[in-house]
């Protein structure tokens, strides 16, 4: 299992084109969830979150209405002073404007060293990260996501090649 950090960008940079053609094998073929489930299991126990906090570092994060008022209230302050102190907007690919937290020079606005301080009761696609158990449809509805994040999470990046091997992919030579 790789955890450096430099070797998984490295690797997961490397793999870009791989790792695209393997999210179209799997949308072009079923496999059991249960499998990719069990091996996203595992290698979340073997890796300390918080001793990497690297998706803090450098992912944006989107927030919902839902979580500007958790948030707002968790730190005892109106919604709109949250959106006003905290968050900014981000122009996705479609141009499309989506609210996010604030970054500093650090990454999100809340980390602080490795610990989020707002941790109980951080954005619902913090407590999901890095969505390969939890989030919203199948693994493989999820994977167009996982391309980037083997570039920088050590469990996407270790899970996507246990998977490739359970699902026997082979990328084409180039």
């Amino acid at each position: 299992m790789i955890t450096d950090l430099v070797q998984i960008q490295r690797l997961g940079e490397k793999k870009l084109k791989e790792n695209e053609l393997f999210r179209r094998h799997m949308k072009a073929h079923y496999f059991p969830e249960r499998q990719f489930r069990h091996v996203a299991e595992e290698i979340e126990d073997k890796i300390d979150c918080r001793a990497c906090a690297n998706c803090c570092k450098v992912a944006e994060t989107n927030i919902s209405e839902r979580d500007v008022e958790k948030l707002a209230r968790f730190l005892r302050i109106t919604p709109k002073q949250f959106i006003a102190e905290y968050t900014t907007m981000s122009v996705q690919e479609e141009e499309e404007e989506e609210l996010i937290l604030r970054r500093t020079d650090a990454g999100c606005i809340f980390l602080d060293g490795n610990d989020c301080s707002i941790y109980e009761a951080r954005p619902d696609t913090c407590s999901n990260f890095p969505h390969l158990i939890r989030g919203a449809g199948s693994i493989q509805s999820r994977m167009w996501q996982m391309i980037d994040r083997a570039t920088y999470c050590p469990i996407v990046y270790n899970s996507l090649e246990k998977y490739k091997e359970i699902v026997g992919f082979k990328a084409p030579k180039s």
